[in-house]
């Protein structure tokens, strides 16, 4: 679903860069310690403007980095980074329900934020797992429905609302579509800015609630070695 004005501009942000991105790049290495080996080939599904390309240039060290988006207009805003990264870059326009990569070709997936997008999940969960390698690792950071239906949400960004799921649900779904899962590799923090006062009573001194519906979810997947 094409994005908002305010919604490209905060993508652009040092506060996506820094408290969004970063942070959970950071997370999705400690769920994956121990790594169990290199990952060469590298998906970036949904690259946007492009700066988490040199992260994970950084990060994992890729032979190549295949960075997919819909918008033809994030060729040009991703360009600038792809000059950052020491691995082959290659930024691609294309659908994440039907990309034009061979079977079983691609070591890891970055799914940051993306899928929540998308309407079809369950075709673009299917289609990440065909083309991991047996072995292969997903990467996935998602909004939930929590936070997606809040009113800041809904009034500054644009979302396919009728099919957002929580964070049981997220998870589920990998299961369904064929990928292992376990709960420690599995995240849930409670940003403050996936709450919707932003995180104002915590700071005011008041105790983050110990029933809350979760607002975000942090998943290490893999695809099993035997299929």
């Amino acid at each position: 679903m094409k994005e908002t004005s305010f919604g490209d501009w905060f993508l652009s942000t040092d506060t996506w860069v820094h408290r969004v991105l970063a942070i959970a790049l950071d997370e999705f290495e400690t769920l994956l310690s121990p790594r169990l080996g290199r990952y060469p080939t590298i998906v970036d599904l949904g690259f946007g403007h492009g700066h988490s390309l040199p992260m994970l240039d950084q990060r994992f060290s890729p032979d190549t980095i295949i960075g997919l988006d819909i918008d033809p207009e994030a060729l040009e805003r991703a360009a600038d980074k792809v000059n950052d990264c020491a691995s082959d870059v290659q930024l691609r326009v294309g659908d994440a329900t039907s990309m034009d990569l061979p079977d079983a070709s691609v070591d890891m997936v970055l799914c940051h934020q993306t899928l929540h997008h998308i309407v079809d999940h369950e075709a673009t969960v299917r289609e990440i797992y065909r083309v991991l390698k047996p072995g292969g690792v997903l990467l996935m950071a998602e909004s939930c429905r929590k936070f997606i239906h809040s009113l800041p949400v809904r009034v500054l960004f644009r979302h396919p609302d009728h099919v957002q799921k929580t964070d049981s649900e997220y998870v589920q779904l990998l299961n369904d579509c064929g990928f292992d899962t376990h709960p420690d590799r599995i995240s849930r923090p409670y940003y403050w800015w996936s709450r919707s006062d932003f995180g104002l009573l915590e700071k005011l001194g008041m105790k983050v609630p110990t029933d809350k519906e979760n607002t975000q979810v942090n998943v290490v997947a893999f695809r099993p070695n035997s299929n």
